[in-house]
């Protein structure tokens, strides 16, 4: 029985294995989600290890009330541990909230479990798979990290007082690895990016895109065949001689740019294409808002199922109709006629024909796209996403 009462505000201290940059989970899922929260009378303050940013190593600043310090990395993976529990332990919070069931967030989950159980709820959050037919089958770690991190992901799931998982097939890998049902609150994804304020129109002109049909790529390179997205976007714009493409983001992995470069070399496509790389969260919306159609493509496997797409609720979210792929998370936001149009993933011939439709038909892509926004703000919202959260802390 656990020693403690659960209050009305609470401390919730909410741990993550990297910073900010360049992965996006912490950013796009769980600052979304605390700030929510601090909106709510709650105190959050954030513990992250920036690995990856080195340089930013010791910093501590605030953002929309809620706590953010960069625990120093030195040491070794033991030393930065040591220190994230240390700085946890003094600011002793009511709720653990721990953000990938790996590496550091995965080691203080460890500790906490096993010394502070009693003094503190522990919630694990998983956004993806990290195991074999996961992040291991690509991620350049050594053999050790991969069946280290292997063990993480299986043990952390299961030593836990809840669970909050990013989409339908993590809960039903949860509990088949025994995690009672009434542990596991499903907890996808809302928008990583703000979209109260108006699109600008004059996005498309400063883009080049005016009288131009667009489609948006706005998606990670590694979920997909790329040969298959030649061949889509080669009929399409064959199709609709007018058209370009109208690519967003950064490659996560070194080959995804030049990827990238030798799909827009292909005869045919070099004019095209309209590059606007990476870009700051608040002029996101507007880019995203200067096309026409999502298309969001993503191979059958085991890690795209368990992943809980955020760059496809951005897409939604500022009122793009979506093509995709009906693979995992996906049906959960492109609703069949509603919000956009799905196909099974490899439908190439599919896929252009509702892409070909839907740039030639502007009434509907502004159905589609209307039904997409509405939603989001239905479903997704992170206010509503904040319910479960607490549900989550307050489950004994």
């Amino acid at each position: 029985m656990l020693q403690f009462v659960i209050k009305n505000r609470m401390r919730i201290g909410v741990i993550g294995p990297f910073g900010f940059h360049p992965n996006k989970t912490m950013r796009s899922r769980a600052l979304p989600l605390a700030r929510i929260l601090v909106q709510r009378g709650h105190d959050v303050r954030m513990f992250m290890p920036p690995w990856q940013e080195s340089d930013q190593a010791g910093r501590s600043w605030q953002e929309d009330g809620v706590e953010i310090r960069y625990t120093p990395v030195s040491g070794g993976v033991l030393g930065t541990t040591a220190r994230l529990i240390r700085e946890v332990a003094a600011w002793s919070p009511d709720v653990l909230h721990c953000f990938k069931p790996k590496a550091y967030s995965g080691l203080v989950a460890w500790w906490y479990w096993h010394f502070r159980r009693r003094q503190v709820r522990l919630v694990t959050d998983t956004d993806d798979w990290e195991g074999a037919g996961g992040w291991n089958d690509i991620a350049l770690y050594s053999g050790w990290q991969k069946r280290f991190f292997a063990w993480q992901e299986k043990w952390g799931i299961v030593h836990c007082q809840s669970l909050t998982v990013a989409s339908r097939a993590l809960q039903t890998l949860a509990w088949s690895q025994g995690v009672p049902p009434d542990k596991v609150f499903y907890l996808p994804n809302g928008p990583g990016i703000a979209t109260k304020t108006s699109i600008a129109a004059n996005k498309r002109t400063e883009l080049g895109l005016e009288g131009r049909p667009t489609i948006l790529l706005y998606s990670r390179l590694f979920e997909f065949d790329t040969g298959r997205l030649a061949q889509i976007l080669l009929r399409t714009l064959s199709s609709v001689s007018e058209a370009a493409v109208l690519t967003v983001g950064a490659g996560l992995f070194e080959d995804d740019s030049e990827q990238l470069r030798q799909l827009q070399s292909l005869d045919g496509l070099e004019d095209r294409f309209v590059n606007a790389g990476w870009l700051e969260e608040e002029t996101l919306p507007h880019v995203l808002g200067a096309a026409d159609v999502g298309l969001y493509l993503m191979d059958d496997t085991l890690l795209n199922r368990t992943k809980c797409p955020v760059k496809l609720a951005d897409i939604l979210s500022v009122g793009l109709p979506v093509v995709a792929e009906n693979v995992g998370q996906v049906p959960e936001y492109v609703i069949q006629n509603k919000t956009g149009l799905l196909r099974p993933s490899g439908d190439i011939d599919g896929l252009v024909a509702d892409l070909t439709d839907l740039l030639q038909d502007e009434r509907r892509r502004a159905q589609l796209g209307a039904g997409g926004r509405e939603h989001i703000q239905a479903n997704f919202n992170w206010q509503h996403l904040a319910d479960i959260a607490e549900a989550a802390y307050r489950n004994s």
